[in-house]
């Protein structure tokens, strides 16, 4: 049974950092794409970061340099690192993966109409809120 698995959210203070978690089960995450989605009230979800099998990844525009997705085989688990954080940041952010080594997912993550329909396998999702 495939399984992914998000924490590490919390409440952080504009500025502040915070590091989310997807430790994965069932599927090798150095064999598929992970992908990072958020969706924030009343707004709809959208993609934040991914990671191709092959190590290649991309951020969205507007986390650009704050934002920063890695993995860790042995653990099985992709990281995204969350730095100097906006309010604007606050949602509740997704891990997703497809078995897939094929990189055009994670290349076309952001010119495409909901990437999230690519993904095969969804985390609960873990709340990040940033507040003064």
């Amino acid at each position: 049974q495939i399984q992914l698995v998000e924490s590490g959210g919390g409440l952080v203070h504009p500025g502040e950092a915070l590091t989310l978690s997807c430790a994965a089960t069932g599927l090798a995450v150095d064999k598929s794409t992970v992908g990072w989605f958020r969706q924030a009230p009343g707004q709809e979800r959208e993609p934040v970061s991914c990671m191709a099998s092959s190590g290649l990844t991309d951020v969205a525009h507007a986390v650009k340099g704050r934002f920063t997705i890695s993995r860790d085989n042995a653990k099985n688990t992709v990281y995204l690192q969350m730095d100097n954080v906006k309010p604007e940041d606050t949602a509740v952010y997704y891990c997703a993966a497809a078995e897939t080594t094929v990189q055009a997912m994670c290349i076309m993550m952001f010119s495409q109409h909901d990437p999230a329909r690519a993904y095969d396998f969804w985390g609960q999702g873990t709340q990040v809120t940033v507040s003064s």
